[in-house]
């Protein structure tokens, strides 16, 4: 018996001294506390945590308006390679081709845009055909792209890359919502007349006083060429708050988006009418509703209605082999990552006693300061108003219910005694 007695006090001493040593080591408080790191604190201090950086886009369906061959077999031609001919056998001009929603071999379903980009096998989602512009007032082609995550995200930026041997479209509206698709806002437009299309001008500088105005440019025109290659939209290029985000609502609320929705309006423009019109016009352009920046949400990108039974001779269509959304999970500083919850919606898995899909508020009871974003310098964990008090509460309920639990049992007994 005094053995075993010796033994625990020695067990006791050992542990507390490896304990000791773990606390007063760093070397070995490291590897102990490795495992059940928190990325939302360091030695439980709140700090701030974001969650992965991701392409939003992947995997996700993609809402299209157009899809070549769902309607029956239709004809696309594509370009030329640099070399003047698609291979050795082919003269210079176009190569047509068949598209048939039909046959897995010559369908390009709109799939292709959000599945694995691969350069050694391109997939490619292609329109119908279009009609091409006979001036610059010719109604807009409208074909639209929408993605939906399904929760807000923080965007970086947003890219589009364009089929092997296809026109590089000239004129494009990109839109985001932060409302799931009940209103949309301008994100940026590409052309090669700003003006005369979108009724922007070109290139503007953003300043403080307008960080959440949509650019218009016509960079994507110069420098590879119209054929092939891609356009990439970054968020906050240009923007002077840029470098001090954390401190900046207007740019959070800004990249802030549920969706995105590009709008392809103008595959090529009309180069003779727009040399008549510089020649001749003297009166100035008035961009069309369906354009003008001061309309909002759907009349922005209301679609005209064209005669389906109309082809063009070279079979001139949109064909883009990836759509990428690169960005993070909304979670305001308070979470490392997003998880699908119990009601089968991805939510952030918050922490600093935060609470909400984007963790926007404070947990109950954790009100001692006002909800904030958290920064670099700055966690702005929820505080509870007297946790003191409330820890007390929490006691006093415990042993107010361990006490009904005796007494309960104590009856149960009584009760059986007097049944005998």
């Amino acid at each position: 018996m005094k053995v075993s007695w010796v033994f625990m006090m020695l067990l006791i001493v050992a542990v507390f001294t490896v304990r000791v040593s773990l606390a007063s080591d760093p070397y070995l408080k490291m590897f102990s506390s490795q495992a059940q790191s928190d990325p939302c604190y360091d030695d439980e201090k709140a700090r701030k945590c974001i969650p992965d950086f991701v392409n939003a886009a992947f995997g996700t369906p993609v809402q299209v308006s157009s899809t070549c061959g769902q309607k029956g077999p239709e004809k696309y031609c594509e370009l030329p390679d640099n070399d003047g001919a698609v291979d050795s056998n082919e003269s210079e001009g176009p190569l047509c081709h068949l598209c048939d929603d039909t046959n897995p071999k010559k369908r390009f379903p709109a799939s292709a845009l959000t599945d694995l980009n691969n350069p050694n096998n391109v997939t490619c989602w292609r329109s119908e055909p279009i009609v091409p512009p006979t001036n610059i007032n010719s109604p807009p082609d409208n074909v639209t792209l929408t993605l939906s995550f399904g929760k807000k995200y923080e965007l970086t930026y947003v890219n589009l890359l364009f089929c092997p041997r296809s026109i590089k479209p000239d004129s494009i509206a990109i839109y985001k919502s932060a409302d799931y698709g009940k209103s949309w806002q301008p994100f940026q437009f590409y052309s090669s007349q700003c003006r005369r299309v979108y009724g922007r001008p070109n290139r503007a500088t953003i300043g403080k006083a307008n960080e959440q105005e949509a650019r218009c440019t016509d960079s994507h025109r110069h420098g590879d060429g119209t054929q092939g290659t891609r356009i990439a939209f970054s968020t906050l290029e240009g923007r002077p708050s840029a470098h001090d985000f954390d401190s900046s609502p207007v740019l959070q609320d800004w990249v802030t988006a549920t969706d995105v929705r590009v709008i392809f309006h103008r595959l090529q423009m009309p180069q003779d009418s727009l040399e008549d019109h510089f020649l001749t016009s003297q009166q100035a352009f008035v961009p069309s509703s369906k354009y003008h920046d001061s309309l909002l949400g759907t009349n922005v990108i209301e679609t005209y209605t064209t005669s389906t039974a109309t082809t063009t001779a070279v079979g001139q269509h949109y064909a883009v082999s990836d759509f990428t959304v690169g960005g993070r999970c909304k979670c305001n500083g308070h979470a490392s990552r997003c998880i699908t919850g119990k009601d089968g919606l991805l939510t952030c898995e918050c922490k600093h006693n935060t609470a909400g899909r984007d963790c926007e508020r404070c947990e109950p009871f954790y009100f001692d300061r006002p909800w904030g974003r958290a920064t670099d310098h700055e966690a702005n964990e929820c505080k509870c108003q007297d946790r003191i008090e409330i820890e007390k509460g929490k006691m006093q309920l415990l042993l107010y219910v361990k006490w009904k639990e005796r007494l309960f049992k104590k009856k149960v007994k009584l009760d059986a005694k007097l049944s005998r």
